[in-house]
């Protein structure tokens, strides 16, 4: 629905979920992607159409013709207009192919496509009028439609596009007689005439199932209705057409075809026909759709031709006249509603003269009555395509009846607006609202009951099992205050203004659905415009325009402030906020709506403090779960709101919370856990809401030092924690973060005896109850209770630190019992930075106290050890969440120590945190890969002090300077790893670089893979002809290999590096040298890490290095075909086939350095004839063949020792 020149309320799916979700649309681009100011690609066009003739005997170029000038016309669909200057030289180049008759048929059906795109786009009633219609056109088109293969799927554009071209033709202002000639041929036999070809060729397309069939409903409607055709043609006809739509089966698809055609072609006739024509035959007609019972059918499509055929045949019993009492604006011109004092504009008097016998005398059939009836269970039905014709039906209908018919039209439709009707029916309802008043059908005597019901409609919402129904209602809704708004003078709608104002200020910022927000701002501006009455319209207009609404927590917590800076709508947003959202099926919807009157308090604290909170107590034990749940948040965000107030202006809390509210707020924790209802699946909201309601009523300082309600609040707080583990996962965290903020604010405010003093009896029964807790076998346990322990605050961890610090070391590290406790690990990493920042540090502190030289080295010992976690389930890699959390809690401790004392930073521990963060940002996922590069780049470029110790300092200034910080994207491996490999030559970073780049390079994502690939091998190019770089890379590269023989995470991966590296010839400068120490050790920690090894993955992946090391001469050449010969009778076929494969590429390769000459064909007959699936027994004699040929031993069968 488009309310404005704005772009549409239902704007593309993809632009209203980003905005959801917190994205701003960007306007350039959106303005960018339906905003032309002329047909840019005309050029293009003309040498595309000029080209067909050239591709039409290429498949592919044709195709691609095709798509081009698709794509181009398609941009212009909500452009169109812009075709308009460019239409009749693109008809005239297609139809000149179409004309000629050396075109051969396939370009004539090419030709044809092209201008079924023009038409789809521009619409046909524009299109057909450049097509050429003289009376020598029709024989030539009508030939050409009958030559056509009706059942050819291939070509139903050229049927179409010849079916309107005939249509067109059909206007010709002469006797189709004429054209007839001689009817008798010199055989004897009889021509059809003209008529009967054309009339029968289109009954013909009526039936069929494709497109055609629209274009045949027009051409039937264009020729029945011609004064020569309708005499001897139109009774037949529709004689016909009403028996084959009675004889029609509606549950089949023939049935359903045959109906549809039908249907158009009546509905076109009874459009354009004159009424004296079709009017005898109307009845019948009316009798026969209601035989038909097309509102009962599931066809959506059979459905509205019903509605749309029904107005008609009601308009053709009704004279075409215009009403003469319905309502005349006067002044229409925006200017002058802006420019004209309020009080100084004067409107055409709207105009009810009912006087004229036309109107009085004139008797109204009685199938009127039954067709308003139709229309008004149209306007009910489930689809709103129906709805919406049944509605345009109404005030059609509507505007050629007398005032008091018309009055009970207006009477029904209002009647549509009851809760015992569903949604489809008030959404019907608004969009007949809107017919009717849009063309002054609506008289002002009956705006009451009309806005009455609107304001109703602004607000629908009814809950549907998990979600609800009403969005539709919402924007119709909208869409009817944008026609009022066009429709009535200013004074008419004055005394509405101010209910219809803050109604449409309360949809725009508040409204679930992006669309009604929108709908509703374009309704608003509609009415600033055209109204001149809307307090404060402009301003608010500049704040909530169509892009700002776009995002639901900017209007929630921004504009709305804005707005209720102007007191009119103060209030009201308020109320509806309390009434309607607060209770809302979304939780999203009921959290913001409890922050925004957070932010709206302050615009009315008295009467937030004597209205709006008392009537939220009253609600927060309501029976319904939502409404209880929003209730308790919006006594937190509003209390806290005016104790804030109250703190700032200077006065007692008191000043709004008298002592009957305070005890309310206090009673809610005892009420809900009395009637049990922290349990059970509403549990988890109320747990939540009561955390949220714990924080901020510590913050605002209420007065409950000593009070048992503290004890009942830690209670619910640590069995929270207890719980986690029977809470649904998609609502936990969010339930552990308040509940940890809840915490830290209750024991901030109430465990603090004197400013910096402690209770000891808190301290002990808080800190080491939290400690044992941590020993939990249940994982959520120890996250909760772990991050309980850094959420405390410093005066209760002061005595017991390094007690603290241990329990969550213990939380930290990784034992065989609880390997998969991952999410425990990663919460106590976050309670361990949290720790530290709470504390603060001090170099000749106590470690009881504060971090201090004691305990920093255990602290980043236990940091450092969980960079190292790389624990696998049926999850993933769980142990990315601990690395990512490590990565942060690092960055977090580093810098605390670099700006208050750098010197607790050791070299050591400076290269070990520096040498991790290289690794992880050189793996291959890019999410981890990214954060790890932005703390890596945050601890180099910190000043005021540097971080000291860093190796290699200029050198990695000089990769990452400052001024690429802002610029370079980590996640995109085309950026991060081309970086990240130039660490390589700084022998500090090398070893852990290579051991996150192997991974990287043997990965499974393209892009990841291609990336670091290339970005290795660039490197490698670079050192090529410098020795003692390449064995310092080798050594190294090997050492990383020994470091993780049998860890399946590096070894598989490395080993397809090592593939790749040899097939590119990485290692080329030892293969100069025999027996060259690289390859003797690669080759023995090869054989060592597939040694017993029943992955197939690991076993290919070997077969291709020793493959690939065949290229080193000397010993290892031999060692590496005898390798190669046992995995030739290795126990899986599969392995078997690979390497009997992979063994083949490598003869063709290299088999002139492994083998004579004379052998090197034999031995690829062997390898390529021999079935190597076989059975063991065959496979080995061929297997031993090889070995005889390659000059190698045969490999001999070790027999098992038996058991004794």
């Amino acid at each position: 629905m488009a309310l404005s020149d704005e772009p549409a309320a239902g704007a593309r799916e993809e632009e209203a979920m980003a905005a959801e979700e917190g994205a701003d649309p960007d306007p350039e681009a959106l303005a960018a992607r339906g905003a032309f100011d002329s047909f840019g690609e005309s050029s293009e066009t003309r040498e595309l159409l000029g080209h067909l003739r050239a591709v039409r005997g290429d498949p592919v170029a044709r195709e691609v013709a095709l798509e081009r000038f698709r794509v181009i016309m398609d941009k212009y669909q909500e452009q169109p207009h812009l075709l308009d200057p460019h239409l009749e030289w693109m008809l005239n180049m297609l139809l000149e192919i179409v004309q000629d008759k050396a075109s051969p048929s396939a370009l004539i059906h090419l030709a044809f496509k092209f201008l079924y795109i023009i038409t789809k786009v521009r619409g046909y009633k524009i299109f057909l009028r450049l097509f050429p219609h003289e009376v020598a056109d029709v024989q030539p088109v009508l030939d050409m439609l009958t030559d056509q293969n009706p059942k050819d799927h291939e070509t139903w554009e050229t049927r179409y596009m010849l079916l309107l071209w005939l249509s067109v033709t059909c206007l010709i202002p002469f006797d189709f007689s004429r054209l007839d000639g001689n009817l008798t041929t010199e055989s004897g036999s009889t021509q059809v005439p003209v008529m009967d070809r054309i009339l029968r060729i289109a009954e013909s397309y009526l039936v069929v199932s494709d497109k055609a069939r629209d274009a045949a409903a027009v051409l039937v409607s264009k020729l029945i209705t011609r004064p020569d055709v309708k005499q001897k043609k139109m009774a037949a006809f529709l004689e016909r057409s009403l028996c084959a739509l009675a004889h029609s089966s509606l549950q089949t698809l023939g049935g359903v075809v045959t109906a549809d055609g039908v249907l158009q072609a009546l509905a076109q006739i009874f459009k354009h026909g004159k009424r004296e024509d079709c009017l005898p035959y109307a009845t019948s007609v009316l009798k026969c759709l209601d035989n038909c019972r097309l509102s009962e059918s599931n066809q959506t499509l059979l459905r509205k031709l019903g509605v749309k055929l029904v107005q008609r045949l009601g308009l053709t019993f009704l004279k075409p006249q215009v009403a003469k009492w319905r309502y005349q604006r006067g002044c229409r011109s925006l200017a002058a509603n802006l420019t004209l004092p309020a009080q100084g504009q004067r409107a055409q008097t709207p105009q009810a003269v009912v006087t004229v016998d036309s109107d009085e005398d004139y008797d109204v059939p009685e199938e009127v009555e039954h067709v308003i009836g139709e229309l008004l269970a149209g306007v009910k039905d489930r689809d709103t395509v129906v709805r919406w014709s049944a509605a345009k039906g109404i005030g059609r209908m509507a505007g050629r009846l007398p005032r008091e018919l018309a009055d009970d039209v207006v009477g029904s439709v209002l009647d549509c607006f009851s809760f015992q009707e569903t949604n489809d029916a008030w959404h019907g309802g608004c969009l007949a609202l809107a017919e009717l008043g849009r063309r002054g059908l609506l008289l002002p005597s009956r705006l009451t009951d009309a806005v009455a019901v609107i304001l109703k409609a602004l607000t629908y919402d009814e809950k549907r099992g998990a979600c609800s129904v009403g969005a539709n209602v919402r924007d119709a809704a909208c869409y009817v205050c944008w026609a009022f708004a066009r429709a009535y003078a200013p004074q008419e709608l004055r005394p509405f203004v101010g209910e219809i104002s803050s109604a449409l200020v309360i949809a725009t910022m508040f409204d679930r659905d992006v669309n009604c927000r929108r709908a509703a701002s374009a309704a608003f501006q509609e009415n600033v415009g055209r109204q001149g009455t809307f307090p404060h319209g402009i301003d608010i207009l500049t704040a909530a325009d169509y892009f700002a609404v776009g995002n639901r927590s900017n209007c929630f917590l921004a504009i709305s402030v804005f707005v209720a800076g102007f007191p009119e709508y103060t209030q009201p947003m308020i109320d509806h906020l309390v009434t309607m959202k607060i209770s809302h099926w979304d939780g999203v919807i009921r959290e913001l709506s409890a922050k925004a009157l957070h932010n709206l308090t302050r615009r009315a604290p008295e009467y937030s403090a004597s209205h709006v909170l008392p009537r939220l107590l009253s609600l927060t034990l309501s029976p319904d779960l939502h409404t209880r749940h929003g209730a308790i948040l919006a006594c937190a965000e509003v209390t806290h709101a005016l104790s804030r107030l109250a703190a700032e202006e200077g006065r007692p809390t008191a000043h709004y919370l008298d002592g009957k509210t305070v005890d309310g707020l206090k009673q809610i924790h005892h009420e809900l856990y009395g009637r049990q209802l922290y349990r059970g699946l509403g549990g988890e909201l109320m747990r939540q809401a009561v955390c949220v309601l714990i924080e901020k009523l510590s913050l605002s300082k209420m007065p409950f030092q000593g009070d048992t309600i503290i004890d009942g609040w830690h209670w619910l707080i640590n069995d929270t924690f207890r719980s986690l583990h029977l809470i649904s996962s998609h609502s936990r965290q969010q339930i552990k973060e308040v509940a940890v903020s809840a915490l830290t604010a209750l024991c901030s405010e109430y465990h603090l005896v004197e400013p910096g003093e402690r209770s000891p009896a808190t301290q002990d029964v808080l800190v080491l109850q939290y400690l044992a807790e941590l020993r939990s076998p249940e994982e959520m346990t120890r996250c909760g209770f772990s991050l309980a322990l850094g959420a405390l605050p410093d005066f209760l961890l002061k005595g017991r630190l390094q007690q603290v610090l241990t329990g969550l070391r213990a939380v930290a590290s990784i034992s065989p019992e609880d390997l998969n406790f991952a999410e425990s690990r990663r919460d106590a990493v976050k309670a361990i930075s949290r720790i530290c920042q709470t504390v603060g540090v001090k170099a000749e502190g106590s470690p009881d106290e504060v971090v201090c030289k004691v305990n920093v080295p255990q602290i980043y010992s236990t940091l450092l050890s969980c960079m190292r976690d790389y624990t696998t389930d049926s999850r993933g890699d769980v142990g990315a969440w601990v690395r990512e959390a490590t990565m942060t809690s690092l960055m977090e401790l580093t810098l605390l120590l670099g700006k208050t004392e750098p010197g607790l930073i050791g070299a050591d521990i400076c290269e070990q945190v520096l040498c991790c963060l290289a690794q992880q940002a050189s793996e291959k996922i890019d999410r981890f890969r990214a954060h790890a590069g932005k703390v890596f780049i945050a601890l180099l470029h910190l000043d005021n002090p540097p971080i000291p110790h860093v190796p290699h300092r200029v050198e990695l200034e000089t990769i990452f300077p400052r001024s690429d910080v802002a610029t370079v994207n980590w996640n995109a491996p085309s950026q991060a790893f081309p970086r990240v490999t130039q660490l390589l030559g700084l022998p500090t970073y090398r070893y852990h670089v290579l051991l996150g780049l192997v991974v990287s390079v043997g990965g499974l994502t393209e892009s990841t893979v291609r990336y670091s690939t290339q970005s290795l091998f660039a490197y490698m190019k670079q050192i090529q002809g410098d020795v003692q770089a390449m064995a310092a890379f080798s050594g190294t590269l090997l050492q990383v290999f020994q470091d993780n023989l049998s860890n399946d995470r590096v070894s598989v991966p490395l080993l397809k590096t090592l593939d790749q590296m040899l097939a590119n010839g990485c290692f080329d400068i030892f293969t100069v040298e025999e027996n060259h120490p690289f390859a003797v050790k690669l080759l023995a920690l090869c054989k060592e890490e597939i040694k017993k090894s029943k992955d197939i993955q690991k076993l290919r992946s070997s077969i291709a290095v020793f493959c690939g090391m065949i290229q080193f001469p000397g010993d290892v050449r031999k060692k590496v075909l005898v390798q190669l010969s046992l995995l030739l009778c290795h126990p899986f076929p599969i392995i078997r086939k690979a390497t009997a494969s992979q063994v083949y590429e490598m003869v063709l390769t290299y088999g002139d350095e492994v083998m004579d000459a004379a052998a090197l064909d034999e031995v690829l007959a062997v390898l390529g004839d021999t079935a190597w699936d076989a059975e063991l027994q065959v496979v080995r004699g061929q297997r031993n063949r090889l070995c005889d040929l390659l000059q190698v031993p045969r490999p001999q069968m070790v027999s098992k020792p038996r058991p004794c």
